[in-house]
């Protein structure tokens, strides 16, 4: 019996938690979505950053990989 009770407090809790999740998720909504920045490209949509993140990385991924042999 405690058995089952155990485990139907644990589904009601699952079942409470999931439904304040997708709660908050909706009450995330914007609405309108009015963009200030009309023909102005933000940094991370450039391709040259994501050029030299990628070099960056590689670099760094190539040094940890020869640091440990």
């Amino acid at each position: 019996m405690k058995n089952q009770l155990k485990k139907y407090r644990q589904s009601l809790f699952l079942f409470l938690m999931t439904m304040f999740t997708s709660v908050a998720a909706f009450a995330q909504d914007g609405g309108l979505d009015i963009d200030v920045n009309i023909g102005k490209e933000e940094w991370y949509q450039q391709p040259w950053v994501w050029v030299v993140g990628g070099a960056v990385f590689i670099l760094i991924l190539v040094a940890l990989v020869r640091k440990k042999k």
